[in-house]
């Protein structure tokens, strides 16, 4: 009887085997990998997806068949900065002044050092974390100094890696920044940067217009010339070091691969911030002539190139299934936006925010109402849209969620948790019911009822408060505000509510 013994052993130990070699082979769906491509000035109207057709992003159109697209997605401002210190610490900007408005090249830090950010709070989970590409969130305490190593920055608030871009492609410094350092400085050739005062005797824009390439400067983008362009801000030295505009799209793009790369045997999140389709749109040549939209349209054919090498190195390594994927943008689109390139004369007729009103930097919803596309396999359905509100500054309640990790109370003031949007699962009640976007001045949203706040502009008479039914005028072209004063009133409260308190997502009990 001892081989019936033996072989009830050996069967034991066989679907112990095979239980162990399955779970193996499980993705661990608590830890997926976690991708972020925030695109730069990306409109809801610019994807082929979302219905663009003189512009084609067909891997950007994979991405959405393979996962969800939601149509009501925002973000946090309809600006640069503080879309991206939302995004990554769960906090609306305009509750912490230093990331408020646009940042120079030269501002400090804007996220404090001990807040919860989307980085630490994947680190506890034990993710590689990593930055690629447009940073633009201060970097030091004081004014930095690009010939030295520059701390705090992004490995202070959570990211293991970094290579970035420290503020825009339209303002200086024009180099690139690798885990604090410039990237191919000569130390005989010091880097100095000033937003006041000009400094070496570089030629500038303002001065010197015949030495423009073809980008004549609007908007103040008339100082030191690089590249043939002239920036925002002065800087002399680093020649070694300054980028080339037409190669940035591949030298980010290689590092996000990069990253992958290196850490795919464990779970990773990247934080992959393209510079495209931000001003100066300089696409490489092999992207030129390649849509119906001029330079703007390039550089977003190149944009989705950037996302589809991303899509690629997955495939490879055979991470996609296990990879949650967000693509979205910082802001609505624009189109004259500090150079005549030829955009703002476009007559193409791409509407780069489709239907919607307003451009970047507005309180309607072209200015904050984006593109968001989430692919995870098995978990997110595939080919579907969602009408649920989301933000940006939802990601650090949701990664917690996702993670299983618990978030501090005051942590993420204003970020909540939509993993049930994401699964597409239905709740009693919307992950969120209210949203503050910052444009020109702080709108408010309440389920289908949007309030923009009287607003006075520099010059000119107060104009009144706006009030939209967007289920019924997406286009925002029917002004509710007479008809309906006690829908203002309750808005107007709700608003005040939400800038007192301190928070919006409720507090633990």
């Amino acid at each position: 009887m001892r081989w019936r013994t033996n072989l009830w052993l050996v069967e034991v130990c066989f679907l112990a085997l095979m239980a162990s070699t399955s779970a193996m082979a499980e993705p661990d769906r608590t830890r997926p990998n976690i991708i972020v491509i925030l695109a730069d000035d990306i409109g809801y109207g610019d994807l082929s997806c979302h219905g663009a057709t003189k512009v084609k992003t067909p891997n950007l159109d994979k991405l959405a068949g393979q996962g969800m697209r939601y149509v009501d997605a925002h973000c946090a401002a309809a600006v640069c900065t503080p879309t991206r210190y939302s995004l990554l610490t769960g906090q609306y900007a305009w509750r912490h002044p230093p990331a408020r408005g646009i940042l120079s090249g030269v501002a400090p830090l804007a996220i404090p050092t001990d807040r919860m950010t989307v980085p630490k709070l994947l680190k506890q989970a034990d993710y590689a974390t990593g930055v690629v590409g447009k940073w633009h969130l201060g970097l030091g305490d004081v004014k930095p100094d690009f010939n030295t190593e520059i701390k705090p920055g992004p490995r202070e608030v959570g990211f293991d890696y970094s290579f970035i871009i420290p503020a825009t492609g339209d303002r200086t410094p024009c180099v690139y920044m690798e885990n604090g350092r410039v990237v191919n400085l000569d130390p005989k050739d010091p880097i100095q940067v000033s937003y006041g005062a000009k400094v070496g005797d570089e030629p500038t824009g303002r001065e010197n217009p015949k030495l423009l390439f073809n980008q004549k400067p609007s908007n103040g983008h008339d100082a030191t010339i690089v590249n043939g362009i002239s920036r925002i801000g002065f800087m002399s030295g680093g020649k070694a070091a300054r980028w080339k505009d037409e190669d940035m799209a591949d030298d980010l793009t290689k590092q996000a691969v990069n990253f992958v790369e290196k850490h795919k045997e464990k779970p990773f999140f990247l934080y992959f911030a393209t510079h495209d389709v931000h001003v100066p749109r300089f696409p490489h040549p092999r992207f030129r002539g390649k849509s119906e939209h001029g330079l703007r349209g390039d550089a977003i054919v190149e944009l989705d190139w950037s996302v589809g090498e991303v899509m690629a190195v997955l495939d490879k390594h055979k991470l996609t299934e296990n990879t949650l994927v967000i693509f979205t943008s910082d802001n609505g689109g624009v189109m004259n936006d500090g150079y005549f390139d030829g955009s703002g004369t476009d007559k193409s007729g791409h509407q780069c925010n489709g239907v919607l009103r307003g451009f970047k930097g507005s309180a309607y919803e072209g200015g904050t109402r984006i593109p968001f596309i989430v692919r995870w396999p098995g978990q997110t359905p595939a080919g579907k849209t969602s009408n649920t509100l989301v933000s940006s500054v939802d990601l650090l309640a949701t990664f917690a969620a996702i993670t299983r990790k618990k978030l501090p109370d005051e942590a993420g003031p204003d970020s909540f948790d939509i993993l049930p949007a994401l699964l597409a699962e239905r709740p009693e009640k919307p992950c969120r019911e209210t949203l503050t976007m910052q444009g020109n001045p702080l709108a408010v949203r309440q389920g289908k009822w949007k309030l923009i706040p009287p607003v006075t502009p520099m010059k000119g008479k107060t104009l009144p408060a706006e009030l939209y039914d967007l289920e019924a005028d997406l286009p925002e072209a029917n002004n509710l505000a007479d008809k309906q004063p006690e829908k203002v009133t309750e808005l107007t409260n709700l608003l005040e509510e939400l800038r007192k308190s301190g928070r919006s997502r409720p507090a633990a009990k």
